[in-house]
């Protein structure tokens, strides 16, 4: 009997160990969208429609200004992250464009629900958010 729970133990202990390492396995960019130049120019109007938009599809799970902190975060298997920081603020805008338009996991995919030119004005608007 103290076989069988100690097995069981363990495979719960595999379980939990293979689901946290999922949940931060790198997100791989293709090296053609690393490279992809933003081709709107940042301005206000940019910034305005990134905004709309951000507010409309974004707010929910990244928060208000970008954080991880919105309402539907505790139902997220994966935390959004924090677009504040360096570590998403020193990604290419090519590599924020694929992720926004490709998504994973809990991150939704918008090709085909946004245009191209929508994604890049929300890379803009991202873009505000660096401390």
């Amino acid at each position: 009997m103290k076989t069988i729970k100690l097995f069981f133990v363990g495979a719960c202990l595999l379980l939990i160990s293979a689901t946290l390492v999922a949940q931060t396995k790198p997100w791989v960019v293709p090296a053609n969208f690393k490279s992809m130049k933003n081709p709107v120019a940042m301005s206000d109007a940019s910034t305005t429609a990134g905004q709309a938009l951000y507010k409309k599809t974004c707010t929910p799970c990244h928060g208000k200004t970008g954080l991880g902190d919105g309402v539907k975060v505790k139902s997220l298997k994966t935390m959004p992250g924090n677009m504040s920081l360096s570590e998403f603020q020193n990604l290419a805008d090519g590599e924020h464009f694929y992720k926004t338009k490709m998504g994973r996991g809990d991150m939704t995919k918008y090709e085909g629900k946004l245009s191209d030119e929508d994604i890049w004005n929300l890379v803009n608007y991202m873009r505000t958010f660096k401390k």
